[in-house]
């Protein structure tokens, strides 16, 4: 069904703008309900998403001082998928009731990053290439496991679903899905915000920070909190989506810089545009049908990953030594 471009403003305008007075009378009812109902939740569930795993990549690079950090490779996607899918096809977690895919999700996500964070020290301190081989392997032990369980269900239809929903989609989006995610990068975003300044320290270099006055065993534990609650609420709505969180953070470090000041509202605001028509060509691409988005990011960041492994921006070299 074609829509006229004016028609979806005037829908828009209509539900949050009342005040306005648009009015929508001469309008189909059913253009309206796709419009309100179905398109709009979709495009707001991929710019939260997109922003949120933006934001991360962001504090994560910075956590590690490293360029090629991101919550798909160091396995915290991995770990909330795998929360995610004992909620989806087991029925594990459900006394947590209505937030039982979200808490699994935060939950095993901060759970995997701890362990990778764990296995990657030696002698007190973080090697780059080891947090990422470790990442990397974590991970593939985390895929496993969702493999197995996935495998071992009886139910068709729920490994299907499951499947679809691992390789990343926003297809399910309903208003009142947006609430918890919302919140989860509102609150997740001023935080980073809050601490844009430690995290400019702690790129300068360990020294420096701690001369600033930054506790930065204390300071990484909370970047890695915030990151497994925002990771995990959006796993849990939209499945894994890769190497948003590793392409948007430096995009806009090439534009503008690296103070975190900047970095991060301007990631967010990438990450969730870049989603958005991501979300739009998986609609397109193979039309009727739809691709999961985290295809399409994988496609794209893949390469991009490639790119930055063999040319690293200049500022965290010093950590790759």
């Amino acid at each position: 069904m074609k829509i006229d471009p004016l028609n979806v403003w005037r829908i828009v305008g209509h539900h949050w703008l009342p005040w306005a007075g648009v009015q929508i009378g001469d309008i189909p009812k059913a253009q309206e309900n796709i419009v309100w109902l179905i398109r709009m939740p979709r495009v707001l569930l991929a710019g939260i998403v997109g922003a949120s795993l933006a934001v991360v990549g962001v504090a994560m690079q910075a956590m590690v001082r490293n360029p090629i950090a991101e919550p798909y490779i160091l396995g915290v996607s991995s770990g909330a998928s795998v929360g995610a899918v004992l909620v989806i096809l087991l029925g594990w977690f459900k006394f947590w009731g209505h937030y039982a895919l979200s808490g699994a999700a935060f939950v095993f996500g901060l759970a995997s990053f701890l362990i990778v964070f764990l296995l990657a020290q030696k002698g007190g301190r973080i090697s780059p290439l080891r947090l990422i081989l470790v990442g990397v392997a974590v991970s593939h032990v985390l895929s496993a496991i969702t493999s197995f369980v996935t495998f071992r269900t009886p139910r068709a239809e729920g490994i299907q679903n499951a499947l679809f929903w691992l390789a990343g989609s926003v297809a399910g989006a309903k208003w009142q899905l947006l609430q918890i995610p919302a919140l989860a990068l509102l609150v997740g975003t001023v935080i980073l915000l809050l601490q844009a300044r430690s995290m400019n320290a702690l790129v300068a270099g360990e020294e420096t920070a701690v001369t600033l006055g930054v506790n930065t065993n204390r300071f990484r534990f909370l970047l890695m909190t915030v990151s497994a609650l925002l990771v995990g609420t959006m796993v849990a709505v939209a499945g894994s989506i890769g190497f948003v969180g590793l392409i948007m953070p430096h995009i806009v470090r090439l534009v503008f810089g690296s103070d975190h000041r900047r970095v991060l509202p301007i990631s967010a605001l990438a990450g969730a545009i870049f989603l958005i028509w991501v979300d739009v060509g998986a609609r397109m691409v193979v039309a009727p049908q739809e691709l999961p988005i985290g295809i399409i990011t994988s496609v794209i960041g893949g390469p991009f990953f490639l790119w930055l492994l063999r040319y690293r921006s200049r500022q965290f070299d010093g950590a790759a030594r």
